[in-house]
Order: structure tokens, then C-alpha cells, then sequence
């Protein structure tokens, strides 16, 4: 069975950056359609990202829009979620999702998911 694992979290600055990384556990990623969803403490989970399996398909929330990039590396085994000029309100749970595909809005990525990586924390603070 397919377990997503993300890294990456952390603690950063407002205005900083942190890359977030998705890879299978003992599977390439590389014929999978990927999302990228965030909790914040206190509210629902929310799509944040997603990308297609070929890589020429992307979405992002509004509210990223700009600011984070996501991507897979060349040989498709990693999703990666790079996230600049992070704001306090960035601050969650971080998770990849494998999706049945990468919706034009992130509003209906939730109900595409498949399946669900643990997270990763992302803390936003000075």
C-alpha cells in the first residue's frame, strides 16, 4: 500500500521560506497525482497545491498564489512544495494527499483524495 511521507517543517521567520518534500515509502511517486492540503489549529483542513502526474498540471489555493511552488523532480520519486514569503496565517499541519486528479480549484481538491501522508508542522513566527 502506498504511504506518502512528508518533510521538511519546521520553524521559520515571517518572510521566510521552507521546502516541503512528499515521497512514497518504498513506491516512485512518479504515476501519481499529488496534493499539498494544510490544518491550522481550529480550522478545517484546506487544499493548498496539487500536480499532475506528468508535471504539466498545477493548482494553488488563492491565498499561496504567488508565493508557493510545487513540483516533482525529474525522475517523479519526490513532490516538492516550495513556500516563500511565509505569513503567521501559513501556520499548520502540512499534508500530501495522493489525488485522483489535480482539480483547477484547490476549493474541491478534498474530495480527490485517496490517500493521506502524517503531516509535517510548519510554524510561522517571529
Amino acid at each position: 500500500q502506498l504511504q506518502l511521507v512528508e518533510s521538511g517543517g519546521g520553524l521559520v521567520q515571517p518572510g521566510g521560506s521552507l521546502r516541503l518534500s512528499c515521497a512514497a515509502s518504498g513506491f516512485s511517486l512518479a504515476s501519481y497525482t499529488i496534493g499539498w492540503f494544510r490544518q491550522a489549529p481550529g480550522k478545517e483542513r484546506e487544499g493548498v497545491s496539487c500536480i499532475s502526474s506528468s508535471g504539466i498540471n498545477t493548482a494553488y489555493a488563492d491565498s499561496v498564489k504567488g508565493r508557493f511552488t510545487i513540483s516533482r523532480d525529474n525522475a517523479k520519486i519526490t513532490v516538492y512544495l516550495q513556500m516563500n514569503s511565509l505569513k503567521p496565517e501559513d501556520t499548520a499541519v502540512y499534508y500530501c494527499a495522493r489525488l485522483l486528479a489535480c482539480p483547477a480549484s484547490m476549493v474541491v481538491a478534498g474530495v480527490m483524495v485517496r490517500s493521506w501522508g502524517q503531516g509535517t508542522q510548519v510554524t510561522v513566527s517571529s
